[in-house]
């Protein structure tokens, strides 16, 4: 395992933020299992957990203007820094980045023992919750959490309440799903109305 201080890295057109490697899951496809790092970007396994004032840092060697989404990604799940996270987002509104984008897995309720939803209202446009599976037993085979069968029903209700406070939320699951699985992921997508995005697993991440 190779450690450094990437904070930042950027993937297409956007900026990622590796703000912290904690993670209440252990996803059987995640990409930490297989690199050190994703897209080519440095080693994404931190040295330390980045202070608010070594993330300004590394945002300051940016020009914002250039991303078309910054996205909170990396080798953690950035909720569990959600205080940072929000300082972020905020310091990234106020220097006029057009999209700011969270990919989590939908268990920050968990994490901090309280709705946290609302936290988001007016810093993020875009949440992406990991939906991973659709059904209890194929996400927790998939997803195995720390927080056992408490996690599943906690990620969905965070994603239905994120509804009121951020203009776009949306599930994704990744497409290495058996056909029932992902049949079953579409209609607890639609019951709960909200858009499911269909990820292509991209075994080029792991290669520099």
């Amino acid at each position: 395992m190779k450690k450094a201080m990437t904070i930042t890295y950027e993937v297409g057109g956007n900026l990622y933020l590796n703000i912290t490697n904690r993670c209440p899951c252990a996803c059987t496809f995640c990409i930490r299992t297989l690199c050190d790092g994703a897209y080519g970007s440095d080693p994404l396994w931190l040295e330390h957990e980045p202070s608010q004032e070594e993330i300004f840092a590394a945002l300051e060697q940016r020009d914002l203007s250039q991303y078309r989404e910054v996205v909170f990604c990396g080798f953690g799940e950035p909720t569990e820094r959600l205080d940072v996270l929000l300082e972020t987002a905020r310091y990234l509104k106020q220097h006029g980045v057009r999209c700011i984008r969270l990919n989590t897995n939908g268990l920050s309720d968990l994490i901090h023992g309280r709705n946290t939803a609302p936290d988001f209202q007016g810093a993020l446009d875009i949440i992406s919750v990991s939906l991973n599976a659709g059904t209890e037993e194929g996400y927790l085979k998939v997803t195995r959490p720390k927080f056992g069968k408490a996690a599943f029903p906690a990620m969905q209700a965070f994603a239905v309440a994120c509804k009121q406070y951020v203009p776009q939320v949306m599930l994704s699951v990744v497409d290495v799903l058996e056909p029932a699985e992902m049949a079953a992921a579409k209609q607890l997508a639609e019951k709960l109305n909200i858009h499911l995005r269909i990820r292509t697993f991209d075994d080029s991440a792991t290669r520099r």
